[in-house]
């Protein structure tokens, strides 16, 4: 509005009639001060007292971290880990014959060669694959040839080869990764479609996987399915919820835990789920900007692609208490306020032709603004005409007088 207000001020002056002129003026100036008042309305929740500011959120991995290796294989995870991540968030699908894999898509066409491998079941869910056939595919050379977060360029030539062998792994040895390191998990579970040979036993075969190979109270169980039948045969499962609802219904089915998109929480509602004991992770944070606004609202955790990013930041981006918000917007303003005054006087004393000293003359004009006639517009200007005697040595006769003539100089 600073920047806009040289060519308002120019027009405002040079307009004959005052309608135009109060015209103008008022939708500027009623712009202007609208956005003078908008920080008043403007809410953030880095903006708060001081000693107020929580733990920052705890990183978890989406598929691991898939910035730095292939989703979804013992790399990302192992990547997700070394950059100090604190869970690890995957995809489970059952086989065709009964074996928990970690996959998120539908299908095994973007994240494994099976077009080369299987060109005739390219389009087949990825459930009617055995583990045999699974396992001859391969997982990583996609990521290094599509780059999707275009970060393949900073990996180690060694990085490079570990991503371009990595395979399908089962859900068995994605929870000894996380066993040994002590991380939390958290896992989608995709039902096998109909027809399937253990569409209504997946449930079990995948607690039965996770007992066996993992403290399951490392485990934040997110499928909703039989969600009482899986909290009365362990109850050591953290029970996580990826929908919103009252204090009393997730209290009723032991939920200690929300999965939600971050659009959908506020710092409130996160902070009325805390008061019961039961922690919020937003997923996907990947930004900085982002996770300060997580970290700000008291969000427990966070889901990131980014997990060697976010944990380098030590402190909010915009935190500030509200004095300091206050005086940063109020400085704002007046000095807008004042450059844009010192346009309009600028202007005001341009078009009014105010005296002025141009080098060791005091000259009087309307400056570099001033109108011309427009019957003038296509002529020459004069800058200076002397009239003087014509001083060529002709002969002159008694009744022919001597002209004058115009030069120009």
């Amino acid at each position: 509005m600073a920047v806009l207000s040289w060519p308002i001020a120019l027009h405002f002056f040079r307009m004959n009639k005052k309608v135009h002129q109060v015209t103008v003026l008022g939708l500027y100036l009623s712009v202007l001060f609208s956005l003078y008042l908008v920080p008043l309305g403007m809410y953030s929740p880095c903006i708060k007292e001081a000693g107020t500011l929580g733990p920052p959120p705890a990183l978890i991995g989406h598929r691991g971290a898939p910035m730095l290796a292939p989703e979804n294989t013992l790399m990302s995870f192992e990547k997700a880990v070394e950059a100090g991540g604190e869970g690890l968030e995957t995809d489970v699908t059952i086989s065709y014959d009964g074996v928990p894999f970690l996959m998120h898509d539908s299908t095994l066409r973007r994240t494994t060669n099976v077009a080369e491998v299987f060109p005739n079941r390219t389009y087949l869910d990825a459930s009617m694959f055995t583990w045999a056939e699974l396992q001859q595919l391969n997982a990583g050379s996609w990521f290094l040839s599509r780059d999707p977060f275009g970060t393949v360029w900073s990996l180690s030539e060694a990085d490079c080869s570990q991503a371009h062998n990595q395979s399908v792994p089962s859900l068995a040895q994605f929870l000894q990764v996380a066993a040994r390191s002590g991380r939390l998990v958290l896992f989608d579970l995709r039902r096998p479609p109909y027809g399937h040979p253990y569409s209504r036993l997946y449930i079990n075969v995948t607690l039965q996987v996770v007992q066996a190979h993992i403290n399951t109270s490392q485990v934040l169980w997110l499928p909703s399915e039989d969600r009482e039948l899986v909290q009365a045969v362990d109850p050591d499962l953290q029970q996580t919820s990826g929908e919103k609802a009252s204090i009393q219904e997730l209290t009723d089915g032991h939920i200690t835990r929300l999965n939600l998109h971050y659009s959908t929480m506020s710092q409130q509602q996160i902070s009325k789920y805390q008061s019961e004991n039961i922690s919020t992770n937003l997923y996907v944070i990947s930004q900085p900007w982002l996770f300060s606004l997580a970290w700000c609202a008291g969000a427990q955790s966070v889901t990131t692609n980014s997990i060697h990013i976010l944990s380098n930041i030590k402190k909010p981006l915009f935190l500030m208490t509200p004095e300091e918000y206050s005086l940063m917007w109020i400085l704002t303003d007046a000095v807008s306020a004042f450059l844009i005054i010192a346009v309009f006087i600028f202007h005001w004393w341009r078009e009014r032709g105010l005296p002025f000293w141009s080098g060791s003359r005091q000259t009087q004009e309307n400056g570099p603004y001033s109108k011309f006639r427009t019957e003038l517009s296509d002529v020459w200007s004069i800058s200076s005409v002397n009239v003087r005697p014509d001083l060529r040595s002709t002969p002159s006769s008694p009744s022919t007088p001597h002209l004058p003539t115009i030069t120009e100089e």
